[in-house]
């Protein structure tokens, strides 16, 4: 019989692309895939590493799955990604029950290793370095209408909070042609909306060619907008420091890149920015800021912070309030400092910021940034806003949301023609922090059909 398996995955949008070349490579196998966890012959544990919460989620999950496979013993477990990259022998060492594990360099032998495993028992495979460019890889997508376009891995930075350079690797480019090559087929497949993912895409090109020669993302950018059936393109994530005025000139003028940007800030203290190692100062940042703003009509600017970093005073944690209100961001991802092992500022425990500091500083950071946000959304009411929609509401089936140029989330009913990957108009009747409600006013087109479904549990 054909042999099922089950992806479920921990952390980013790469890992969520990984997922997606995991079960391409065990579909390519001959396997099947199920959503359905009880039925699973094999179960792949896309890890991360980044947040401490990610670790928890995976061993709390890891004992769920021993109960299950004592009472199906011929169902693999195997755990790949980050955490598998950092954590090696150890995840076997807590969790004896998992027959596989491999990292982020390996993601194609994954069959290879399942097959060994069946006969001689489990195994640990963990590559320093990729062999070969893996979005070489099959992928396969559980969204019709949107995909994931890996165009670089690895970073070259060190920033004092980050793991990622020890978990992927140093940055490497992928070819234009290839991504060009990969998105065209995207596009025949039926993809409308592609996200360019990269640990810090606007270095990219970086490593290829030299002088004049040498691509930059901003002729990425301009090269995919002329894909035929292509309607929306985003990226995540640029790093400050490299924001180039080219980058924001592409933005601009190109017709199918989305006005949002995502621009990580951390922390809007300059002696914190220098003890993560972050290469800018706040009044760079905001220069960079208001520049993308003056040259890209209705921009909506989204970004990272960090809480706690150690050694944060309360006058440094006052500056990044300040800069916050300066910038008056559409949304925030705040997340409170979590020390990672191999990483510098893990080491700084004599300058970890208390609990209950923490926990003041991040409810006055929400109340600035939802202000803000709040005052951008209620901007909008009354406003006809072209939405990718992006299916039903888990929780009211009866609402369906989509996905405007900003990356807003709204929420409308459907009438019965509409479909996930449609483009439709609505006009905007409600705002909050979060999210638009909006009356469907029209249907721009119609989505495009697709061959393949398969589908991969994100967690």
């Amino acid at each position: 019989m054909t042999r099922r398996f089950y992806v479920r995955t921990y952390g980013c949008q790469m890992n969520e692309h990984d997922s997606e070349r995991i079960a391409g490579v065990l579909a390519a196998d001959g396997m099947e895939p199920t959503d359905d966890l009880t039925q699973a012959d094999v179960v792949v544990l896309n890890t991360c590493c980044i947040r401490e919460n990610a670790d928890n989620k995976l061993y709390a999950h890891l004992g769920d799955l021993k109960v299950l496979k004592t009472q199906r013993p011929d169902m693999q477990i195997a755990v790949g990604g980050c955490l598998a990259q950092k954590d090696r022998e150890g995840v076997r060492d807590r969790a004896p029950h998992v027959d596989v594990v491999f990292g982020t360099h390996n993601l194609a032998h994954a069959p290879e290793l399942l097959r060994e495993a069946r006969s001689h028992g489990p195994l640990v495979e963990i590559l320093d370095e990729h062999e070969a460019y893996p979005s070489a890889l099959p992928a396969r997508r559980d969204v019709d209408h949107a995909a994931w376009v890996t165009i670089q891995i690895g970073c070259d930075n060190s920033c004092a909070f980050c793991i990622v350079p020890s978990v992927r690797g140093r940055e490497v480019s992928r070819r234009t042609g290839d991504i060009v090559h990969e998105v065209e087929e995207l596009a025949r497949d039926g993809v409308v909306e592609i996200t360019l993912l990269g640990q810090n895409v606007n270095s990219y090109g970086r490593d290829l060619g030299s002088g004049q020669f040498r691509p930059q993302f901003a002729d990425l950018l301009r090269t995919l907008d002329t894909v035929d059936g292509i309607e929306r393109i985003r990226f995540t994530s640029p790093h400050p420091k490299d924001l180039r005025p080219e980058t924001i000139a592409a933005m601009a003028e190109c017709a199918h890149v989305c006005e949002h940007l995502h621009l990580p800030l951390q922390s809007g203290s300059d002696s914190t920015l220098a003890r993560m190692h972050r290469g800018y100062t706040a009044k760079r940042y905001l220069e960079r800021l208001r520049a993308a703003r003056a040259a890209v009509a209705d921009l909506a600017v989204t970004t990272d912070i960090i809480v706690g970093f150690p050694g944060e005073t309360d006058d440094d944690f006052a500056r990044t309030l300040d800069v916050v209100d300066e910038a008056a961001y559409d949304a925030a991802y705040t997340f409170v400092f979590s020390p990672r092992p191999g990483t510098e500022a893990a080491l700084m425990t004599d300058q970890f910021v208390s609990a209950e500091v923490v926990r003041d500083r991040m409810a006055r950071l929400t109340d600035v940034v939802e202000r803000h946000a709040l005052q951008k959304h209620e901007a909008r009411v009354g406003r006809i806003e072209k939405l990718l929609v992006e299916g039903p509401s888990k929780r009211d089936p009866s609402t369906w949301s989509g996905r405007t140029g900003q990356n807003k989330l709204a929420h409308f009913v459907p009438d019965d023609a509409t479909r996930a990957g449609d483009l439709i108009e609505v006009r905007v009747t409600n705002a909050a922090p979060h999210w638009l409600r909006g009356e469907l006013t029209a249907r721009v087109k119609a989505a495009p059909r697709r061959r393949v479904r398969i589908p991969v549990a994100v967690v």
